[in-house]
């Protein structure tokens, strides 16, 4: 019999084989989760989150983890009561499977022993097709994640270099819970259960034979799919519409049918986001796919703390302000340190936290009093170039969550690896210098990684990114710390190749930039990926500016993209 018991912490795995099932006495699920990812219990794990989520109110839960295509794999739990719901996993499939020059990915972190061989091509697709393959007729499919979640409305595919339906309609399924799911997937069960409607729930799309006239209507598929204006107007609408307090519904006609996309979900309070993480996860990999192999993302999330959800950076070519929100929900200090106190209870800890933070990792614990009142200005973004006057960063509450942390016995070590938006730090007169010195002092280790992606203003610009001069004080700040700290330590820099708007002549001058100013050569080097919604991906295919209209010139040619990465981290031609 399959070992499911947890012993360091007597904590049982979600069932995910038909030993399990039978020996937990369950002669049917109320819920089935397919993932695309291998089974983590971990609260970094969307499926876990969701699984134990639903299993604390009660009802019987049952995953299944990168099924197998060419069997009944999907089959062996059976058909739930309710409803099956299918993720693509924690990265969008395609994401996951190629690179920018559309080569295949060879390792993926999320699967036992680390082949990138078991998450098929739009997995969303292919999983809800294998459910109806071997269950007609069958309780609702809903799909959740980050790849159902931005490809919720007509979008580009860069893959396919096309527009695409919604995934709801290729997919077939029944409805997709979008943003972060955990209030609406409890609404959906409790509904399904009771046998009520369900398709007025917020934060839910579903496919209807007709429009909603209360709430907006998008440009159609065949307009944005002819028309590149009618695109970004459809764009425009659907990333306005994402906050809970300022959004209306969405509707969008896709051939003789409409999705529709009611308002967004509520956000979690700080004591219902505290619950989510008070949940008790194993932070392991389930045994049954641990025997294919250790599972590398683990080593990286085992023994992490998420302090907060959600990120008002806006970085244009990043879907995490569309998917998360673009308002910081943060956890209760006390929820973090009783998470950490829970580390130091395992046999392997070996006392370093490995990260503390979120999408950013200094956004805990505030954000902006309008926003929180009233919801995100359509105007106005909170960071970019410049931060809003309105926006009053402050790392006074993240400051003592740190010195908290380190103060618990058997902690040696607390490393911030999330990533550090420096203008934040800048803007804050009163604590971001204090922030900095603690970080230089306590929490790097020979180096620190921030992301400026570029450094030419006009490139800059497109993604949404403060300017070079805020970087260079920013730079000087670091340096000066980490002396005052008695450490020898340098920033390494996060860059992007083939941004919309960026040129061969851009790379050239950001690599003397780098040479002149930062005095390295810049080795993390991405190519810009185009991924479904985001303002980035919108320019690249229309080869416009979205807010001005104007022409911007786009590399979509493979081997000058790769030309233009080679420029910076210097390989030859």
């Amino acid at each position: 019999m399959l070992d499911i018991i947890n012993e360091k912490k007597s904590v049982m795995f979600l069932p995910t084989t038909a030993a399990e099932k039978e020996k937990l006495g369950i002669e049917r699920f109320d819920i089935i989760l397919v993932s695309g990812d291998t089974y983590i219990d971990s609260a970094y794990s969307g499926i876990a989150i969701i699984g134990r989520l639903l299993a604390s109110k009660g009802y019987s839960v049952g995953i299944i983890a990168q099924p197998d295509m060419e069997s009944d794999d999907i089959a062996r739990l059976g058909e739930p009561r309710l409803f099956w719901g299918v993720s693509a996993g924690l990265v969008d499939s395609m994401v996951a499977n190629y690179t920018a020059l559309k080569k295949p990915r060879r390792s993926d972190d999320f699967t036992p022993g680390g082949k990138n061989t078991k998450r098929p091509d739009r997995a969303s697709i292919v999983y809800t097709g294998l459910i109806r393959k071997h269950f007609k007729n069958t309780v609702p499919i809903v799909l959740g994640g980050i790849e159902a979640s931005l490809r919720r409305i007509a979008h580009y595919d860069f893959w396919s270099n096309n527009i695409r339906k919604s995934l709801l309609f290729d997919a077939k399924a029944d409805a997709i819970i979008y943003g972060m799911g955990e209030k609406t997937v409890l609404e959906l069960a409790s509904a399904l259960r009771k046998g009520s409607e369900w398709r007025d729930i917020r934060g839910l799309c579903y496919v209807s034979k007709e429009s909603k006239e209360e709430y907006i209507a998008l440009p159609s598929f065949d307009e944005v799919k002819s028309d590149k204006n009618k695109f970004i107007d459809a764009f425009h609408l659907f990333y306005r519409n994402n906050d809970p307090l300022s959004s209306e519904g969405l509707c969008q006609k896709q051939d003789d049918r409409y999705l529709i996309q009611n308002p967004p979900q509520y956000y979690l309070s700080e004591a219902e986001i505290d619950a989510v993480y008070d949940l008790p996860y194993t932070r392991d990999v389930h045994p049954y796919y641990k025997a294919d192999g250790e599972v590398k993302a683990l080593e990286t999330i085992k023994f992490s703390v998420t302090t907060h959800h959600g990120c008002y950076g806006e970085c244009n070519f990043c879907a995490i302000t569309v998917h998360q929100g673009r308002t910081i929900r943060s956890r209760s200090e006390e929820s973090i340190i009783k998470e950490v106190k829970g580390f130091t209870a395992a046999k392997d800890f070996k006392g370093n936290i490995f990260d503390v933070g979120g999408a950013t990792a200094n956004m805990y614990g505030y954000d902006c009093a309008k926003k929180l009142k009233s919801g995100d200005c359509h105007h106005q973004k909170c960071t970019g170039d410049k931060v809003c006057k309105s926006l009053k960063p402050n790392h006074k509450r993240l400051i003592n969550l740190l010195r908290n942390i380190r103060k618990i016995p058997k902690i040696k070590k607390v490393f911030v690896q999330s990533g550090i938006r420096y203008d934040l730090i800048n803007q804050d007169k009163e604590y971001g210098d204090m922030y900095l010195k603690e970080i230089a002092a306590n929490h790097v280790s020979g180096q620190m990684k921030i992301a400026p992606e570029h450094t030419e203003t006009k490139v800059l610009k497109l993604m949404g990114k403060p300017d070079k001069e805020t970087l260079l004080g920013f730079k000087q700040k670091f340096e000066n710390m980490s002396k005052i700290s008695g450490k020898q330590q340098f920033l390494t820099y996060y860059m992007i190749a083939a941004h919309p708007g960026c040129s061969e002549a851009d790379m050239t001058a950001m690599k003397n930039f780098a040479s002149s100013r930062l005095r390295l050569n810049p080795e993390q080097v991405q190519i810009f990926t185009p991924t479904p919604s985001t303002y980035s991906t919108l320019m690249y295919y229309t080869e416009m500016d979205p807010w001005t209209r104007k022409k911007i010139f786009v590399e979509k040619d493979p081997v000058k993209k790769q030309r233009q990465k080679d420029i910076i981290v210097g390989n030859p031609h």
